[in-house]
């Protein structure tokens, strides 16, 4: 309740430039759709709106400009859909019984922008429709010989996009801080 008094005194002025710091921690479902509604429609109105978020999705949603930051520096920045498509049409999360020898492999096909490994298997960045290029890419890897143990095909998130310029998630970015908490002391 008290984040919802918080948003809806920023809002009752119609201010020119409103600054919102992850305006919906802590809200539920409902609440944050209800927000974002109405958000947009103060800034259809004219309002130019600053949002930090780690919310990708909804930045994704509700923004026509994001600047990625890591250590305190814009690392990329564009609309959505231009950061998203800078990692190709399609993405394939591949985990095989030989990923090292998948990776060459597939380095050497056309449709295929980039391999990169992953912390479970490779991640596959597609210059075409993945509909069509994974069957290829499987008949290719059953031929030789690789066993696939799992995969997933789709289009790049801005979760995606945040992995590939920062070179890690946002669990990953914040695990780190934890291994440097101080042990505790004493006894029970």
């Amino acid at each position: 309740m008290k984040r919802r008094l918080e948003i809806g005194r920023g809002l009752m002025t119609r201010p020119k430039v409103l600054f919102l710091d992850e305006p919906t921690i802590g809200l539920d479902t409902q609440t944050r759709r209800r927000l974002w509604d109405y958000i947009k429609m103060v800034n259809d109105s004219g309002t130019t709106i600053f949002l930090t978020t780690h919310y990708m999705d909804e930045a994704d949603q509700v923004s026509n400009w994001i600047d990625i930051v890591d250590h305190g520096k814009i690392i990329a920045s564009g609309d959505p859909v231009e950061l998203k498509d800078t990692l190709g049409n399609d993405m394939i999360y591949l985990d095989t019984s030989d990923n090292a020898r998948t990776e060459e492999m597939l380095k050497g096909m056309k449709a295929v922008r980039a391999v990169k490994a992953a912390a479970t298997g490779l991640v596959v960045t597609i210059n075409t429709d993945g509909t069509h290029c994974l069957p290829i890419i499987m008949n290719r890897l059953r031929e030789r010989g690789v066993d696939i143990i799992s995969v997933n095909l789709k289009k790049p998130t801005l979760d995606d996009v945040f992995v590939h310029y920062t070179g890690r998630d946002l669990r990953e970015a914040g695990a780190g801080k934890l291994h440097r908490l101080p042990a505790p002391r004493g006894g029970r």
